[in-house]
C-alpha cells in the first residue's frame, strides 16, 4: 500500500529536527557515545558532546583525536543543525551542571539527555577494593547521571516533551567478575530509574535505562571472541550502533509512551550457554 507523505503512519525522516540533545562520554570513534551522537545528529538534532579524554588515555586502547571525533558527528548533521562540545571530568561534583549549562547556552534549550559516561578500571573483586575505588565509580557512573538529570530538569520548560536515557550494564543478569565497584554504581542507576521517572513524568520528561549488552568498543580480541562466540546466537558481538539505534529511537516522539523502563539490548546473549575454548 502506498502512503502519502502526510499519512499519519508515515515516518518522519528527521524525527529530532529542531531538538537539542546532550550525550556524555563522546570521546572515541569506537565508543557507544560516539555512535549515539552520530545517530542523534542523523535524526536532525543539535548535539552537545561531552568528553573526557584523560580517562581514555589511561586505558589499554588509549585516547582518540577529539577533533576527529567531533568532525565525525558533524558529518551526520542535518541542515543547519549544530554540534558543540565540552571537556569535563564528571567526577567533579560541579561538572554535571557545567555540561548542561553549556549546552543550554549553546542551543537555548535541551530536549534530550543521554548519560553514557562510565569509568573503566579502579575496580576489583571483594577483598581488593578500597573506599576510593567505590567512591570513584559512584561519582562517575551514578552520581554524575543523577546530577545531570537534576540540572536538565531545572532547565526544562514544564509540559514540553523531553527524554532522558541512562546506561546500565546488565549487572542483574549475571556476575561481573572483578567489577564490584562498577556493578554497584550501575545497579544504583537501574534501581533509581522508576523513582526518577515517576517524579519527572509530571513535567513530561520520560526516563528510561538501557543495558547495551556486550559491545565491542575496541577491546575485543580474536581469542576473546572465540571464547564467547557460542554465547551469541546471531553469530556476532554487539557493535556500538546496536544500542545507539535503540537509544536514538527512545528520545523521539515514537517512544512517547515509554518511561520508567529498563531495557536490555543484547542480541540474545546467553550467559548460560557453553563457552568456547
Amino acid at each position: 500500500m502506498n502512503l502519502e507523505p502526510t499519512h499519519p503512519l508515515t515516518r518522519v525522516p528527521f524525527p529530532l529536527k529542531g531538538k537539542s540533545a546532550v550525550v556524555t562520554g563522546v570521546s572515541r570513534r569506537a565508543g557507544i557515545g560516539y555512535a549515539i551522537a552520530c545517530r542523534l545528529a542523523a535524526y536532525g538534532a543539535n548535539v552537545f558532546c561531552h568528553h573526557f579524554s584523560p580517562h581514555d588515555a589511561e586505558q589499554e586502547w588509549g585516547s582518540d583525536d577529539i577533533t576527529a571525533v567531533l568532525d565525525g558527528v558533524r558529518s551526520h548533521a542535518v541542515g543547519d543543525a549544530r554540534v558543540a562540545d565540552l571537556h569535563a571530568d564528571l567526577a567533579d561534583p560541579n561538572a554535571a551542571e557545567q555540561v548542561i549549562d553549556a549546552a543550554v547556552g549553546e542551543f537555548g534549550h535541551v530536549d534530550a539527555l543521554v548519560c553514557n559516561q562510565a569509568l573503566t578500571g579502579s575496580d576489583g573483586p571483594i577483598g581488593e577494593l578500597s573506599a576510593a575505588n567505590l567512591d570513584r565509580h559512584w561519582a562517575v557512573d551514578a552520581r554524575a547521571s543523577i546530577l545531570l538529570t537534576q540540572s536538565f530538569a531545572t532547565h526544562h520548560s514544564p509540559g514540553s516533551p523531553a527524554s532522558i536515557v541512562f546506561l546500565t550494564s546488565g549487572q542483574d543478569l549475571g556476575p561481573m567478575p572483578g567489577e564490584v565497584a562498577y556493578a554497584a554504581a550501575k545497579s544504583a542507576i537501574a534501581g533509581v530509574t522508576t523513582t526518577i521517572a515517576d517524579q519527572l513524568a509530571d513535567d513530561n520528561i520520560r526516563v528510561n535505562t538501557i543495558n547495551p549488552g556486550p559491545v565491542d568498543t575496541g577491546y575485543l580480541t580474536d581469542d576473546m571472541w572465540q571464547f564467547v562466540k557460542p554465547m551469541f546466537p546471531f553469530g556476532r558481538y554487539g557493535q556500538p550502533d546496536d544500542p545507539a539505534r535503540l537509544i536514538a529511537w527512545l528520545v523521539t516522539d515514537e517512544a512517547s509512551w515509554l518511561t520508567g523502563q529498563i531495557i536490555n539490548t543484547e542480541g540474545g546473549f546467553g550467559r548460560w550457554r557453553p563457552r568456547g575454548s
